[in-house]
């Protein structure tokens, strides 16, 4: 018999199962951070002594920055877990880009949106 060309179905809802995980506590970490930005979840520096005001602020802006940054990586993990579910759907879910063959089970548990084979990957570089 041949080298084995798709994941199964049972394993590929294995893989659901992992990426809806990871889903879940992307969005709510980007819900998170984008509260930071917007400040939502009252960490203001509205009820502080005018003392303490500008420094406040310094970080504050500093902090915004930093979160905006952490929002947009996760809106892109987002994104990119989001699009491994479709691949699951259309069965092509684990079959590396590069080579055509199928993603190692131990690579995708662990970057379950990946696209490429860790010898693709090396390739790339």
């Amino acid at each position: 018999m041949g080298e084995k060309n798709r994941y199964t179905d049972e394993e590929l809802n294995e893989f659901k199962e992992i990426i809806n995980k990871k889903l879940a506590k992307a969005q709510e970490d980007y819900e998170m951070y984008k509260n930071s930005i917007t400040q939502g979840d009252g960490n203001d520096i509205s009820d502080t002594s005018p003392t303490f005001k500008i420094l406040e602020e310094g970080a504050a802006t500093l902090s915004k920055e930093e979160a905006g940054k952490l929002a947009q990586r996760q809106q892109k993990f987002i994104q990119h877990l989001q699009a491994a579910l479709i691949r699951i759907e259309n069965k092509t879910y684990g079959i590396c880009r590069e080579t055509g063959k199928l993603i190692s089970k131990e690579r995708l548990r662990a970057v379950p949106h990946a696209t490429l084979s860790i010898d693709a990957k090396k390739d790339q570089k």
